[in-house]
């Protein structure tokens, strides 16, 4: 059984380190991800960057937090474009799966209309309370467009097979998940935010704004222990990761 796994860049987010790592100096330019998996049952795509009208009224969209980030995302860049680009109907995608919806993972929802859409019931409990959603910036216009929901309690593996599984990953927000495909290389961890760069990882560092510590630090550890068992990690917004993982493009 074939699988293969692409990398795309949907845009980058430019702001204070600190946002990232604490105390860290200057400024960050992030890359924003998403990933397809091309099982032999069907395409999977794993978060879907911004919404394409952040490349025309960033503040119009997003509000205060556009004030967070200097926002590099051009036509071509949204995630409909990149599937299209490797020849893949946005429309024809079996599987939607955010980690988390932060504007910069589902803003792009909208663009893979029929897709099931794979969500960490917590988080879309979340998203739904009005109060929790605004308090962790969880918009209902990045996630609300009618998609047939699958709501999973923690582990759910897409195919019964064993190679594409979502696994909780808590503590960025309310129900954030991260997803490990099995690659016939071995398997590799999609993280997500659940853990930003290596550093994070390597030095336990949390970022600063963060939903559940302490969830986030056991989410990181659970990392290590992949890590340590032969994993990969693909980290969430690590522009020297990307770097390698950009010119790599297609993962096996």
């Amino acid at each position: 059984m074939s699988i293969r796994l692409y990398a795309f860049s949907c845009g980058w987010l430019e702001g204070a380190a600190d946002l990232f790592l604490p105390e860290a100096p200057g400024r960050l330019r992030a890359p924003v991800p998403s990933y397809l998996i091309a099982h032999p049952r069907g395409h999977v795509l794993f978060d879907t960057g911004m919404h394409p009208d952040v490349q025309t009224a960033p503040e119009t969209r997003l509000g205060s937090i556009a004030h967070l980030f200097a926002i590099e995302f051009v036509p071509g860049e949204e995630v409909s474009a990149r599937l299209q680009a490797a020849d893949v109907d946005p429309a024809k995608v079996e599987f939607l799966v955010n980690s988390h919806l932060h504007f910069d993972h589902a803003g792009g929802n909208v663009l893979v209309p029929n897709a099931r859409w794979v969500v960490q019931r917590r988080e879309w409990e979340a998203a739904r309370d009005p109060d929790v959603g605004a308090a962790n910036g969880l918009a209902r216009a990045d996630w609300d467009h009618g998609h047939d929901v699958v709501l999973a309690d923690g582990e759910y593996d897409l195919f019964g097979d064993g190679s594409v599984v979502c696994v909780p990953t808590w503590g960025h927000t309310p129900g954030h998940q991260s997803l490990r495909v099995r690659l016939a290389s071995g398997d590799v961890i999609l993280t997500a935010d659940a853990c930003y760069l290596r550093r994070t990882l390597e030095e336990m560092l949390l970022p600063r704004i963060v939903y559940d510590a302490e969830a986030m630090r056991q989410s990181l550890l659970a990392l290590r222990t992949w890590q340590k068992r032969g994993a990969r990690l693909l980290f969430g917004h690590d522009p020297e990761q990307w770097a390698e993982t950009a010119r790599r493009h297609s993962l096996r």
